[in-house]
């Protein structure tokens, strides 16, 4: 399970080229395309590629990346001028292979109800705000990290809530635990 689960996708790229450069066309301009996360990085448990395909940055992927003149995908990403930021733009930034390095403050939803402003936190954030700052102003990132902060609050308390409900029909008698025969696989799926 763990090997066709997690293990699969969450080995290290310096461990595992073709995570990202397909093993029949080992070619840096195809790894540097969003499609590539995307291979891993969609559906239930992993919606980062709808999120990106739905906002702004990817949908000016999406409309402008067949035009070389947007996305030259055969620049390295240390020289990369896209128009618009690409997954491997942002999160491996200058061309490193540590994707973790750069990445979000938000690894899931047992992580939304931690301390934002921790220590542990502050260079994780800096560093994020500096990726967007490329971009945009340091104020603009700041800004839209802390309405993260607040979605990522409110939704940790309404997952909260939602299992508490679960736990007090069970107490009360109201539903009882699924036969392990019909219980959902990794996906949702019976």
């Amino acid at each position: 399970g763990d090997t066709a689960g997690c293990t699969f996708c969450h080995t290290s790229p310096e461990e595992r080229c073709s995570t990202c450069h397909q093993r029949h066309q080992f070619n840096p301009a195809v790894a540097r395309k969003s499609e590539q996360c995307k291979t891993c990085h969609w559906g239930k448990d992993h919606r980062d590629w709808e999120a990106y395909d739905i906002s702004i940055h990817g949908t000016v992927y999406q409309v402008n990346k067949w035009d070389p003149t947007q996305f030259d995908m055969s620049k390295k990403l240390a020289d990369a001028d896209y128009v618009g930021p690409t997954c491997q733009y942002c999160h491996m930034r200058g061309g490193h292979h540590i994707v973790q390095r750069l990445s979000t403050v938000y690894t899931s939803m047992g992580m939304s109800n931690a301390d934002r402003g921790a220590p542990l936190w502050k260079e994780k954030r800096d560093t994020w705000v500096s990726v967007c700052d490329d971009c945009h102003s340091p104020r603009f990132a700041r800004e839209n990290l802390q309405a993260m902060d607040e979605a990522c609050k409110d939704a940790g308390l309404k997952y909260t809530e939602t299992f508490k409900v679960a736990e007090n029909l069970m107490l009360d008698g109201m539903c009882e635990p699924m036969p392990k025969d019909l219980a959902p696989d990794w996906s949702g799926q019976h």
